[in-house]
């Protein structure tokens, strides 16, 4: 498995920005794809954005499109995901998920190793 550390949640007023960082350790990534998925409060954990490792490809939930953006560094081994004009309903804990040969990167079920998740709270 891999480890997952997240980190840049925060408070922010609708209309900022915040960037969440997952550092990854304990594997080799070229067949791994990494996702952030969310859970609001007594809902399920949501798919927002994924990343291939090896070519780059990235996928976007409908609600966050032209606002969020995933985005990786491969000598940090970090994958990023800059959130703007946030909205109060984007409150949520965020989670980093990393899984190998990964087909169906917006389902959950696909990813074998998650982060300890952050929360983010968009004030209106």
């Amino acid at each position: 498995q891999v480890r997952l550390v997240e980190s840049g949640g925060g408070l922010v007023q609708a209309g900022g920005s915040l960037r969440l960082s997952c550092a990854a350790s304990g594997r080799t990534f070229s067949r791994y794809a990494m996702g952030w998925f969310r859970q609001a409060p007594g809902k399920e954990r949501d798919f927002v954005a994924a990343i291939r490792w090896s070519d780059g490809i990235t996928y976007y939930a409908d609600s966050v499109k032209g606002r969020f953006t995933i985005s990786r560094d491969n000598a940090k081994t970090t994958v990023y995901l800059q959130m703007n004009s946030l909205k109060p309903e984007d409150t949520a804990v965020y989670y980093c998920a990393a899984g190998n040969l990964v087909v169906t990167l917006t389902s959950k079920y696909a990813y074998d190793s998650w982060g300890q998740g952050t929360q983010v709270t968009v004030s209106s």
